[in-house]
């Protein structure tokens, strides 16, 4: 059985065409000239037998479009496709830099005293400073010890802890 090379050429082209049209931009006409010429080798192949151009038909509409998927899917992450995709900032990291955010990360890992109870949401005293908080889903009541344990979105979580380790025994009386 003679092998169809000239077909296979074409749709080797072809492919290499569709490819080319990512990199350079053309506004479709290599895609255009690409889908041609996998047009024309798909059909010459037809030419060797009923079999070889099924089979090359088959192989084009189902091998092509998972080997483009995955394509896609490993691209962005070679050199070059690091260099043409954009990729933007996360959310968390954008949020987290705006000046009244860089204010409240510095509450990470201080303790205050609730003045009001957190259902979850409410009012938290840090060294004078009244922070709206949230905590992770529990309810905090008046006057309780929290830490704050995340800043997420603008958001101070809390979680109830024991007395700072520095307080003395004359503070813990201040609240009552």
């Amino acid at each position: 059985m003679d092998i169809p090379w000239l077909a296979l050429g074409l749709i080797a082209v072809g492919l290499v065409l569709m490819g080319a049209e990512l990199l350079l931009p053309t506004h479709g006409v290599l895609l255009g000239l690409g889908v041609g010429a996998a047009i024309i080798g798909v059909a010459l192949t037809f030419r060797y037998g009923l079999s070889t151009g099924v089979t090359t038909l088959v192989v084009l509409v189902v091998v092509v479009p998972l080997a483009g998927g995955a394509l896609l899917r490993i691209w962005p992450k070679t050199p070059l496709g690091k260099h043409l995709f954009l990729h933007g900032p996360d959310d968390d990291a954008t949020v987290a830099n705006m000046p009244v955010n860089l204010e409240l990360e510095r509450l990470r890992g201080r303790y205050g005293r609730a003045l009001s109870a957190l259902r979850p949401c409410g009012l938290v005293d840090f060294d004078g400073k009244r922070v709206d908080t949230m905590t992770s889903g529990e309810m905090i009541e008046q006057y309780r010890w929290v830490r704050c344990v995340d800043v997420k979105g603008g958001r101070v979580i809390v979680r109830e802890a024991p007395p700072p380790p520095d307080l003395g025994l004359a503070d813990t009386a201040l609240f009552g």
